[in-house]
Formats: C-alpha cells, structure tokens, sequence
C-alpha cells in the first residue's frame, strides 16, 4: 500500500521569502489603522470640521481605488516581485513625505502623502495575496494565504496602539474650542509643534519600508509562473465576462459598503468615545486618548473572531456565515444609535466581530467559479476598497449637521446590504457552486 506524503504549508526552500511576503501583510494593517484616529487628530490642529478632516480617508482609501487595475496589469505585465518593490517603494515614499509635510503647516500635502503611500499598499495586496498562494502547492494554499492574513491584524493592532499612545497621548492638551480662542501666533505654535508629532511614526515607518525594499530587492525570489509562460490577459473578454456576472457585480458592491462600513466604525470610534468620555468629566484631549484604547480593544474583538469564524465555515456556507454575521452588525447599531453612553460604546466594540470575516467570505463568494477571469476580479474587488474613501466623508458630514450616534445608521444601511447579499449567494448557491 503506497503512502502519500502530505505537501507542506511553506517547504523549506521558501520559507524567507514567505517571511518577507507575510512582513507586508502586518506593514498594510499597521498604515491603515494608525491613520484612521487621524482625522479626530487633523480636527484639532487644523480646527476644521470633521468633514474636511474626512479628506485624509478619501485620499487614503481613494489611493487604493485607483490604483488596483494598473497594479494588477503591471504584475501581469513584470512579476509579483517587481508589484512588491513598487508598492515598498511608493509606501516608503509616502511615509517620508510627512518631513516636507509638517514643514508647511497646511492640511493638503498630508493628503497628497497619504494618496502616495495607499498607491503603493494597493500595489502590495494587489501582488502579496496571490504571491503567497503561488508559494507552494495548490492544496495547501488556502492555508498558506490565511497563515499570511492572521498577521494582518497584528499590523492593525499595533499601528492603533502607536495612533493612541504616540500621537494622540502626545499632542497638546488643549481642546478644539480652547485653541480656537488664541491669537493666531500661539495656535500657529501649537499647530506646529502637534504636526511633528503625527511626522515621527510615519517617518519611522517609511524608513522601516525602505529597508524592506532593500532587503526583497536583493533577495532571490519565487517566479511569478503566469508572466513566465507567457501567457496573456484577455482585458476586454474578461471585463464582458464580469460585467455579465451578477454574483460577481454585486459582490464588488458589497465589498464597498463593507469596507465603508469598517473604515466608518473604526475611523469615528474616536469621535463617539470622545464624547461618551466627556459626557463623564474628561476633557476632549483625555477623553480622545482614552478612546483610542477602544479602538484597539475593537482591533483585538476583530483579530479573536476572525479565527471563530473560520472554525464557523467547517459548518456553515460562506452565503450564510455572511448574511448572520451582517445581521449582528445591524443589531448591535441600534444601540450605537439609540442608546448611547457605555453601552452604545461596547455594541461599537462588538459590531468588530461581525466584520470579521466579512471581506474573505465576500471575495471568495465573488470570484467563485469565474476561473481565469479571477485576475481581473481580484483588482475589481480591491478596487471595491474605494467604499472606504466616499462613506466616511458622508459620516463625516453626518456628525458635522446632526451628531456622531445618529451617524451610525450609514454602517447599519451598508450591514443590510451584506445581509441581502449574503442571503442571495446562500439562496442561489446553498453549497458554493456555479448556477
């Protein structure tokens, strides 16, 4: 009786380069969630509004939007490598923009640095995830892609915790509406001297990035087998194939409100614990840092559910773990909404567990049973991420006209979107298959 060797998660051969790939997974989660407190942050040294503010996320996320096709033509064209050390490179880029940045004492070049910076992220989970994939067997990639993921909130944690404790802990203690009453000379001051605060993390991390570079420019890497067979992209037929694809059209959307809806909860947490705290006694500057510490603790909530719910997928259809799980996002908004306080926060914490496995399960809902067409439909999906840059300018505006509780219904609309999209694809497809 002959035995079979069960293939490895990573063989030997390759297991730096999956060191090195996984590296950028946490290098992506640190950038997007040190900078979501920032928008809380720019409010206070601009003293602008929270609607002009939400600029920083409609560059940030808008980076990834436009970028997502070139990126995904550009690997097709070269290799997963060279998408790699672009993406590094424009990440680094834009992490040291923030010297010139801080010099001028102006909202804009923030904005033009995080456009920089979130080009080169999209270029990275345009070209890691299927990198990692590519870095082994077939039967163990699966595995091997979500090894790389669960370092993703590793990344997020961390880049939460620096945004609390070396940017928000650090700037000056004055509120919105004390510094809106000094002589221009003094707030000018302290505007500046806030401004080098937000500089350092992100000049630290843009150097840590350039020293990625070096490191996997200088490293033999796996081939990207696809360029090396020549084989080519068939742009119009796939983008005919797609547009037809009702499951695949619909998941792009649903992508988008769930990344609106995540950048949405995690981005205002600031905002809504800030005013629960002051609601308490805090002033605005303590009650923001303390607030911060929320947003980890949602981090955290994020990270420990993503495990439970892929244990949940052994029994359940990713169409039907999808549906529950936006079903539990739109309940625990109703207290965000309408209760308020400490409990409105806790149910803020807690939607994190219903978000997720919510962006995997849509992708793989998606691109299921598109076969070749899934190159494009990968980019379209990352391209979805633009959800993110359009939903928190509303919510801004939303807490600007009337306040940051009522503002939460923008997540819990976008939640019943999912739920209807998950309840088609388990409806239509109750095992995963193609109709």
């Amino acid at each position: 009786m002959t035995q079979t060797t069960k293939a490895p998660i990573i063989s030997s051969g390759l297991l730096v380069p999956f060191i090195l790939i996984t590296f950028c997974f946490a290098l992506w989660g640190f950038a997007n969630d040190i900078t979501n407190p920032l928008v809380s942050a720019f409010g206070r040294i601009f003293n602008q509004s929270q609607t002009i503010s939400s600029f920083t996320q409609v560059a940030f996320y808008g980076g990834y939007c436009l970028m997502a096709i070139p990126a995904a033509l550009f690997i097709k064209k070269y290799s997963y490598k060279s998408g790699i050390l672009l993406g590094l490179a424009l990440y680094a880029v834009g992490g040291l923009i923030f010297i010139p940045a801080a010099s001028t004492g102006l909202f804009w070049p923030f904005l033009a640095a995080f456009f920089i910076l979130t080009c080169g992220l999209s270029f990275l989970e345009t070209s890691a995830n299927p990198y990692i994939l590519s870095m082994g067997e077939e039967s163990t990639s699966t595995q091997r892609l979500n090894l790389a993921q669960a370092f993703n909130p590793i990344g997020s944690i961390t880049g939460a915790w620096v945004a609390k404790d070396f940017i928000l802990a650090k700037m000056n203690k004055l509120s919105t509406a004390e510094r809106a009453a000094l002589p221009k000379e003094e707030f000018e001051v302290i505007k500046m001297s806030d401004l080098q605060v937000i500089k350092a993390p992100y000049v630290i991390i843009g150097s840590v990035i350039a020293v990625m570079f070096i490191i996997i420019l200088l490293k033999k890497m796996p081939r990207n087998k696809e360029v090396d067979s020549g084989k080519g992209l068939d742009i119009k037929g796939t983008m005919n194939r797609l547009w037809s694809n009702i499951r695949y059209k619909e998941g792009v959307l649903a992508q988008a409100f769930y990344v609106g809806a995540q950048i949405c909860v995690w981005t205002y947490t600031i905002q809504y614990g800030t005013k629960v705290f002051m609601d308490r006694g805090m002033i605005e500057a303590e009650a923001s840092v303390e607030a911060g510490s929320y947003t980890i603790y949602a981090l955290i909530v994020f990270a420990v559910a993503r495990f439970a719910c892929t244990f949940l997928l052994k029994y359940l259809t990713p169409g039907s773990l999808l549906m529950a799980l936006a079903i539990g996002g739109v309940l625990l908004s109703i207290p965000v909404i309408a209760v308020g306080g400490m409990i409105g926060l806790y149910a803020l914490v807690a939607i994190s567990a219903c978000m997720s496995l919510m962006f995997p399960t849509i992708y793989g809902i998606a691109l299921k049973g598109v076969g070749d067409d899934a190159k494009l439909g990968a980019a379209g999906l990352v391209m979805a991420i633009g959800g993110g840059a359009l939903l928190p300018y509303l919510q801004a505006y939303m807490i600007d006209t009337i306040d940051v509780n009522t503002s939460y219904i923008l997540p819990l609309i976008c939640f019943v979107f999912i739920a209807i999209y998950g309840f088609r694809s388990y409806k239509k497809y109750p095992v995963g298959g193609v109709e």
